[in-house]
């Protein structure tokens, strides 16, 4: 009886070369060799491509995100420094105690509470802020109030700028870098297929000839 010829596997795709191993296993796409095909030199010059991309593209994009990010913020403050007033108000009752008293979680705690204002208007308003624990009714506390009268936080300041505009810079940066990976995979995968489309059809040339009884 015949033995059945099996079926030709393709070869797998692009294994990563372990760490340690000896340094050309890394560049064997470059290597001039029998088993080499179009689709490898393909890909590495694709690689090297999005690598140069990002080297250049992500600090560009980083200066760009972050500079306009705080250009943003800066004016931004600008204009809640304007628009924005610390005035008095007094509480209409009681604030809530802290159930211990003088710790130094009571001193980060705070409690909403009902408080009176004048607003930029004159007209008396109410409205609930954050306070310290114990405060009793009528003690004077001192809140943001923005141009309509509502109570809003203090305006933003130089250093809170430029952290917001730093996060925007990186947020950027990683932008970038993730496109040119996503990027490097996606033709990985598209030239993978190719691969895989061209051993078929060469298979099914070469193996009637290997199947055949002699």
């Amino acid at each position: 009886m015949a033995r059945e010829t099996p079926r030709a596997q393709p070869p797998p795709l692009d294994p990563a070369p372990a760490a340690g191993r000896h340094p050309h296993l890394v560049l064997w796409r470059w290597r001039r060799n029998t088993l080499r095909r179009r689709t490898d030199r393909l890909h590495a010059w694709i690689a090297l491509g999005l690598l140069l991309a990002v080297l250049a593209a992500a600090p560009a994009a980083m200066f760009a995100a972050g500079d306009a990010a705080h250009r943003h913020y800066r004016a931004l403050a600008e204009h809640q420094a304007r628009t924005r007033d610390h005035r008095p108000a007094v509480l209409v009752h009681d604030a809530p105690r802290h159930p211990e008293p003088g710790s130094a979680e009571a001193k980060r705690t705070r409690y909403p509470v009902e408080v009176r204002y004048t607003g930029p208007d004159g007209a008396t308003r109410t409205a609930e802020t954050d306070v310290e624990p114990g405060l009793p009714a009528d003690s004077a506390v001192l809140v943001w109030v923005d141009a309509a009268g509502g109570l809003t936080g203090p305006p933003l300041t130089g250093d809170q700028a430029r952290s917001r505009a730093t996060g925007w810079a990186i947020l950027a940066f990683l932008g970038v870098a993730l496109t040119g990976l996503a990027a490097h995979g996606a033709t990985g995968v598209l030239l993978h297929r190719i691969n895989l489309a061209r051993w078929d059809a060469a298979w099914a040339v070469t193996e009637p000839r290997w199947s055949r009884a002699p």
